[in-house]
């Protein structure tokens, strides 16, 4: 086979770029090591910034969105059981959009199907080749049969355990990772949400979010240690801590029911650099994951196909200069979301190693924010996504 474009993994930000190719024309073939259903299995992120939503009203996806996402001005932020609203509308003029990563996959799948693209699922043993020439082509197997796919880019969208990061020589990446000292134990259940928009919560026994999928659907976390077993923990034991780390009058508001889906992730941050070698590039968590604190791994992902796909429109009308400076824009704007993401995450945990000093300047940095609009707007500002 040949093609222009090899995409690697058929999770949002590779059907993103082949939406998006598609409406310039561009022949582009997806493969996927995992059936449909399984990546339809995926629980992941919910609030997409107005980027994202910008870039699926692009790709002609987004009618599903307006119709059941839901827009939020803003979020609170608790701590010493007090609520504070952060109002992105009049800090910004923005929003954001809960809407969940699996319907975002849902609605690119559906229309890739319905306009009879290519994407080809349970392809195993997928290895890039040929990336530092000017004729890469990608190898893989399905129904025992070898094939390969000749093409003029790769783009590696498959992940942070993904072939396309691995079959870069180790010599030429540069890696800088921080993994921490706790994960987030979340649940998902058909109960209406606490409250209408999200809230953050620091508390002496550990962050928790009050987040949601639907206004029927609910996604709750909990900080919880990296021994934690999801098996240890009963829903009963999950909504009495939850509610505790809530302010009384919040807590006394939760409706409680039984998880239909209960996990627990780690959290890390990890960037790759470049994200160009030769002909091949990465975007999404191939190049760099970050904590869930700040809402923006699939932003992130998204943002990365907005400026490769640009780039690629460029090249096939004869400029090469968005290819040359993707790795270097991409960055640009990821490193802003990994320390936004850092410092978030810094700010509302639990670190047992900081002891009560630590606590104490989490305290005092938390009632500075909250009072000070210039803090408040600088929060916002990196909450809602910064340009690209």
């Amino acid at each position: 086979m040949k093609t222009q474009i090899a995409i690697i993994g058929a999770g949002p930000s590779g059907l993103l770029l082949g939406a998006l190719l598609h409406k310039l024309g561009i022949e582009h073939i997806i493969l996927e090591r995992q059936t449909p259903e399984y990546v339809l299995g995926r629980i992941r992120a919910g609030v997409l910034e107005q980027t994202t939503v910008d870039l699926l009203d692009e790709a002609g996806v987004s009618q599903r969105l307006h119709r059941e996402g839901l827009p939020h001005d803003g979020y609170d932020l608790c701590f010493d059981g007090r609520r504070h609203r952060i109002d992105l509308q009049a800090l910004t003029g923005k929003q954001v959009t809960v809407y969940g990563q699996t319907e975002v996959t849902h609605d690119l799948m559906d229309a890739r199907s319905a306009a009879g693209l290519n994407t080809i699922y349970s392809a195993v043993n997928v290895k890039p080749h040929g990336f530092d020439g000017n004729q890469p082509w990608v190898t893989y197997e399905h129904n025992g049969q070898t094939h390969t796919i000749q093409c003029d880019f790769i783009v590696g969208c498959d992940g942070y355990h993904g072939p396309s990061r691995a079959s870069i020589p180790q010599e030429i990446l540069n890696t800088y990772e921080k993994v921490y000292p706790f994960g987030w134990l979340g649940i998902l259940a058909d109960v209406p949400p606490v409250h209408h928009e999200l809230i953050y919560a620091n508390h002496d026994r550990g962050f928790a979010l009050c987040s949601m999928r639907s206004e029927t659907r609910v996604r709750y976390y909990v900080q919880c240690s990296l021994d934690d077993k999801v098996e240890d923990w009963s829903d009963e034991a999950f909504w009495a801590e939850f509610k505790r780390r809530l302010p009384e009058d919040t807590a006394a508001k939760v409706i409680t029911g039984p998880s239909f889906e209960k996990s627990i992730a780690p959290l890390r941050s990890f960037v790759t650099e470049p994200m160009r070698f030769g002909r091949m590039f990465l975007c999404g968590d191939a190049a760099h994951i970050v904590p869930p604190t700040g809402a923006k791994g699939l932003n992130l992902a998204a943002s990365d196909v907005g400026i490769l796909y640009g780039a690629l429109a460029e090249y096939y009308k004869g400029n090469s200069h968005g290819i040359d400076h993707y790795s270097q824009r991409a960055l640009a704007r990821v490193w802003k979301a990994e320390r936004f993401s850092w410092w978030f995450t810094s700010l509302m945990h639990r670190f047992p190693e900081t002891g009560d000093f630590g606590r104490k300047m989490q305290t005092a940095e938390l009632d500075y924010l909250v009072q000070s609009e210039a803090a408040m707007k600088v929060m916002a500002e990196n909450y809602v996504g910064l340009p690209f």
